[in-house]
């Protein structure tokens, strides 16, 4: 089991640190063109043509919501890379919280705690690099700005990016409560507690063994299965949407976990270049095909590549 909980930890961290610099391209062809068919952790580059930070706008109420710094004067610029400033093998601002969950959970978690740690970390200027803040970040910190408690800002979510914060605290307790609390720190909601719910059940499946393939199937149902036999572009971004939104992305997961369960490196490679929200889907993805197969899923050159390997802090 302690094989299987690190492949999990190890996956979730190197399936986001692939896909970084190809983050949110939806058109693939773009994606070609700029990077090739991506295998290697690779460090991003301007210009991003689906980049739609000229369009974000964040202004902070005072100086409890200043969590954008320098790099604010990027927002409302056209075909600035959301991650422009990361190395290869770097991860995204939602993996870096994970890292201080992970870490917190390696001490003795407390949900204020990690609450105190959040806040700390995203008001000071020196503890990120990346361009790009999500809507949940942005409205939990316009709460707090207006005086609310931490444990009462988290805003209604239905992103992808928030299922990645299910690991650290699952693969540390097998608290399916704790999890999805944990998750509603900052991605909040039923819509995010239902799919959370749906997510830990497979990563409870995959580390546990026995005929997941079969299970995978079920969860994906007899249309969704019937897709398996299909090229993955006619799948994703056709038949399945690339953006962000759970309705979409955790389907795709399922879909890409199923047809590529005995492939990891297959299934993280194809999930980087299928392009859109490639990060957490690939974050989640690599979670629960790390489960599976335990520390041994991964190449070595990936674990070595990672900025941050979270076996060996």
């Amino acid at each position: 089991m302690d094989k299987k909980i690190r492949g999990s930890i190890l996956g979730l961290f190197i399936g986001d640190a692939l896909a970084m610099p190809v983050h949110w391209y939806y058109d693939t062809r773009a994606l070609e063109r700029d990077y090739g068919y991506i295998t290697t952790f690779r460090k991003p580059k301007n210009p991003h043509p689906n980049s739609i930070l000229w369009r974000s706008a964040y202004e902070p109420l005072n100086e409890k919501g200043e969590i954008l710094h320098d790099q604010a004067r990027y927002w409302g610029k056209r075909e600035v890379h959301y991650h422009q400033f990361l190395e290869a093998g770097e991860n995204t601002l939602n993996l870096k919280l994970c890292q201080l969950a992970w870490e917190l959970c390696r001490q003795g978690y407390s949900k204020d705690e990690y609450l105190r740690r959040y806040v700390n970390y995203m008001l000071d200027p020196q503890s990120h690099k990346d361009t790009y803040l999500e809507e949940c970040h942005r409205g939990f910190f316009t709460n707090y700005s207006r005086g609310k408690k931490p444990e009462k800002c988290a805003v209604e979510e239905k992103h992808i990016g928030g299922l990645a914060h299910l690991f650290p605290l699952y693969l540390s307790t097998r608290d399916t409560k704790r999890a999805l609390d944990h998750m509603g720190c900052t991605h909040a909601g039923q819509k995010m507690r239902e799919t959370g719910r749906s997510v830990l059940e497979v990563l409870e499946l995959c580390l546990r063994g026995g005929d997941v393939e079969a299970v995978l199937r079920q969860k994906l149902g007899k249309k969704r299965t019937s897709w398996l036999s299909l090229p993955d572009e006619q799948v994703l971004g056709v038949r399945l949407s690339t953006a962000c939104y759970v309705d979409d992305s955790w389907p795709a997961v399922l879909y890409l976990l199923t047809k590529y369960l005995d492939q990891p490196r297959k299934a993280l490679e194809q999930n980087t270049n299928l392009g859109g929200d490639n990060c957490y889907r690939g974050a989640v993805l690599g979670g629960l095909l790390g489960a599976y197969h335990g520390e041994s899923a991964w190449p070595a050159d990936w674990i070595e590549g990672l900025r941050y390997n979270p076996l060996s802090s």
